[in-house]
């Protein structure tokens, strides 16, 4: 049998494994892929994966550096920026969110973080270009667009949020979210 068939069988296992909650089994098969490819990310982002469930930071941080450097993968920078959120570490971890988004700008997870650790690092006028871009890459382009708006509310920039508000609920009358922003404004 092929390195390249044990390798997609492995990996395959550890996915299966993981999605089941099978840490240990995950784990297992996650290594054996990496050890028959060493040129793919995937099975060092699912050692990673398992780390992170078992709480284990420090290792997971390596694992998804493992991965980037085999493949800068927006997912990988963003597994990164999460590790090194959760450990305080805001400037890195904005730092890399901002790596992850310009690989794809689509990428939720790394902007939502991204606009979490901007109001942390009083830096909220550099994450508007980022949700700028969102909002033509992304299918979510609505809860961006209230995010967007937020982060312009924050920054004095009231007459723009409201452009966006206008925006959403006209398109979605029902939106929760703009409605409260909206009615935060005229307060």
């Amino acid at each position: 049998m092929s390195n390249h068939l044990d390798y997609e069988i492995n990996k395959e296992l550890g996915e299966c494994y993981l999605f089941m909650g099978d840490f240990d089994k995950a784990e297992e098969y996650y290594r054996k892929a990496a050890n028959n490819n060493a040129q793919s990310a995937a099975p060092y982002m699912g050692l990673a994966t398992v780390a992170v469930q078992r709480a284990e930071l420090d290792k997971a941080l390596v694992l998804y550096q493992k991965a980037a450097a085999v493949e800068e993968t927006d997912k990988a920078l963003c597994g990164i920026g999460l590790v090194l959120m959760e450990q305080g570490k805001h400037e890195e971890a904005f730092s890399h969110f901002r790596r992850a988004l310009d690989k794809a700008a689509g990428n939720l997870v790394a902007l939502n973080c991204l606009v979490r650790e901007s109001y942390q690092l009083g830096q909220v006028e550099d994450v508007l270009p980022y949700l700028d871009a969102a909002l033509t890459a992304c299918d979510e382009s609505e809860a961006v667009r209230v995010t967007l708006a937020g982060c312009l509310i924050y920054l004095g920039r009231g007459e723009e949020a409201r452009q966006h508000l206008e925006m959403v609920l006209g398109a979605n009358p029902a939106n929760i979210s703009a409605k409260e922003l909206f009615e935060s404004m005229a307060a």
